[in-house]
């Protein structure tokens, strides 16, 4: 969630950590705040809201050093406020910190060091971690001070903690929440991920659950929770500072959606032979004979990760005939699931770090079963933990509303669907349609973004409404979820995702001339169905917008507005349909003022329970 940066070496430090800070803004923006160490001065700057606030503040101060720390805060503990917002000192003002995650035994830590003379100075669980080093710091040495703290402590952190007594000298650590550490020529720049250090680096070490690392300007040492040194190797950063760059558009948001076709080019490049008929997955290689004897897959997941789970569940079972469930992954390891070893669990999350997903991968290895991942980004815990897994290659995506990583995903999914298909009974004919459409998805997509200013209208057109539902039937129910979604984290109205079918059983109390229905009624196998519905809320006085396939006239005369989308295969459809309802929410959004690619309450990256 929050976002740390921090750096150490021969530069200064404060511009490296504001371009940092803005680089993870989208990881949270309820306050902003660094401490910048010049010998044994450290001065600390906060303010409350997004980092342009804290940016205004210290406009012309001159504050030298090449040791700091910086943190863009998602309140967990305690309101956003100054007092709150980080980085987090002691009572000597000798020990500043920032974190990620949370401290499940703060209370009890707060009250034996208030006991023993400690003043708090704020509202959050973090501020006990400064004053336990420092109380163990009386005693021992910093690194051990640090040591003995980590051992006291239950719960998720990313740490980067400075000593004024130390200021050559930058201490991180992380158990549950991530950290990079970047690998310059002259220094160390370390952050939450690898948004902030690309500029400077595309060599990083990726630090694992139950390590620290003590970095000078000139060496890192990292050792485990069991004082043994560890050594860890060089990764590359797949993807340069270009890409995670506006390039002009006035959101990331809008950029990522525009930028699908290419997102899902490079999802499937070097992975479909359509010649062939089937799917080459490099990245499950070797347990490629274990998932031919597999009966059935579990995917694991959150947000809209779980709704492309869901279009998979469609595919898998279909085509594949493999028996696939989906389960939110914040709920999965709190029942007894029953897993086995012709069971994989697959993870699917954008970030490749959502606690709760990385939660469920490590109960089901426990349980004993595959574990398999689609992650965007390389390197990440999820991507190191499972037994095998797909990358999205889709680039980094910054907006906070999923869009191109989600397309990818459930292109991801229709390649696991043609892998595994063609393992059982999937036949040649039928691997090489799905192929040769599934290679034809990026050009229908640019048809249907081809369309923007058109679905803007659309969305103008109903801005004054704060209510809405979306239906959908088969492939596009869970993308009609995802619609909904989409509006909700963006413009903050009330919208709803349903079956079709299940209209009837409630939603449909809610339909008047002031609820207005985004329908999916694309010409697929449960089409007519589909229309009946559309009968049903126009009977009620319902307006009506539709998803509909291009060249369907007849359901012109049944709603009010149609957007239309290219025919393809009905097990294809949703990498279409959504993109009109990104696009919609969208501009309902700006057209209201509102910052899409920070919404309120939201942060990119879901890094504690």
């Amino acid at each position: 969630m929050c976002g740390i940066v921090g750096y150490i070496g021969k530069r200064e430090a404060l511009p490296i950590l504001m371009d940092g800070l803005k680089r993870l803004e989208y990881r949270g923006y309820d306050s902003a705040g660094f401490s910048v160490a010049n010998g044994d001065r450290i001065v600390t700057e906060k303010a409350v809201g997004k980092v342009a606030e804290l940016e205004n503040k210290i406009n012309e101060k001159d504050i030298p050093g090449n040791l700091g720390i910086a943190h863009t805060r998602w309140a967990t503990h305690g309101k956003p406020s100054e007092r709150n917002a980080h980085p987090h000192r002691d009572c000597s003002k000798k020990i500043f910190l920032v974190h990620n995650g949370i401290i499940e035994n703060y209370k009890e830590l707060k009250h034996d060091l208030e006991k023993a003379g400690h003043k708090f100075s704020s509202e959050t669980d973090t501020e006990v971690l400064a004053h336990l080093i420092e109380e163990y710091s009386k005693q021992v040495p910093f690194e051990e001070a640090v040591w003995r703290t980590l051992a006291h402590v239950r719960g998720t952190y990313g740490l980067a903690i400075i000593d004024r007594e130390n200021p050559q000298k930058l201490i991180i650590a992380r158990n549950g929440s991530p950290l990079v550490l970047g690998v310059m020529d002259d220094g160390y720049v370390i952050a939450s991920d690898v948004a902030p250090i690309v500029r400077y680096t595309d060599r990083v070490i990726y630090l694992d659950d139950g390590e620290m690392a003590e970095v000078t300007g000139q060496s890192c040492k990292i050792t485990n929770f069991k004082r043994k040194k560890v050594k860890k190797e060089i990764s590359k950063i797949d993807w340069s500072v270009e890409e995670a760059e506006k390039k002009g558009y006035p959101h990331f948001m809008l950029k990522e959606i525009m930028e699908q076709p290419e997102a899902v080019e490079n999802s499937i490049r070097g992975r479909l032979v359509v010649g062939e008929g089937i799917a080459k997955l490099g990245g499950l290689r070797d347990v490629s004979e274990r998932l031919r004897r597999l009966k059935r897959l579990v995917i694991v997941s959150c947000g809209t990760s779980y709704y492309a789970g869901l279009v998979g569940k469609y595919m898998l079972e279909e085509y594949a005939g493999v028996r696939t469930d989906v389960e939110h992954a914040s709920e999965f390891r709190y029942r007894k699931p029953l897993l086995d070893e012709n069971t994989a669990v697959l993870a699917i999350s954008q970030s490749g770090e959502t606690a709760d997903t990385l939660a469920a991968i490590r109960e089901a290895k426990n349980k004993g079963a595959i574990t398999l991942g689609i992650v965007n980004v390389v390197g990440s815990t999820i991507a190191r933990e499972t037994d095998a897994g797909v990358y999205n290659h889709a680039g980094p995506e910054i907006g906070v509303a999923s869009t191109k990583a989600f397309t990818s995903q459930l292109s991801i999914l229709a390649l696991l669907t043609l892998f595994l298909g063609r393992q059982r009974e999937m036949s040649f004919v039928m691997g090489k349609r799905i192929a040769e459409e599934l290679a034809e998805i990026p050009k229908l997509m640019k048809s249907v973004l081809n369309q923007a200013d058109e679905i803007k209208k659309v969305a103008e057109k109903y801005s004054k409404y704060s209510n809405f539902l979306y239906l959908g039937r088969k492939y596009n129910y869970p993308i009609a979820m995802e619609g909904a979604l989409k509006i909700k984290e963006i413009s903050y109205v009330h919208a709803e995702g349903y079956p079709f079918g299940e209209m009837k059983h409630g939603p449909i109390a809610l339909i008047d001339k002031n609820f207005p229905t985004m329908a999916i009624a694309t010409k697929d196998s449960v089409y007519e169905k589909t229309l009946s519905g559309i009968q049903e809320v126009k009977a009620r006085s319902g307006k009506v917008i539709a998803i509909a396939t291009k060249g369907d006239r007849e359901i012109q005369k049944m709603v009010d507005d149609v957007i239309y989308i290219p025919k393809t295969l009905e097990m294809l459809t949703p990498l279409l349909s959504v993109v009109p309802l990104q696009l919609f929410a969208y501009h309902f959004a700006v057209g209201k003022g509102l910052d899409v690619d920070k919404p309120r309450n939201l942060a990119k990256s879901v890094t504690v329970e």
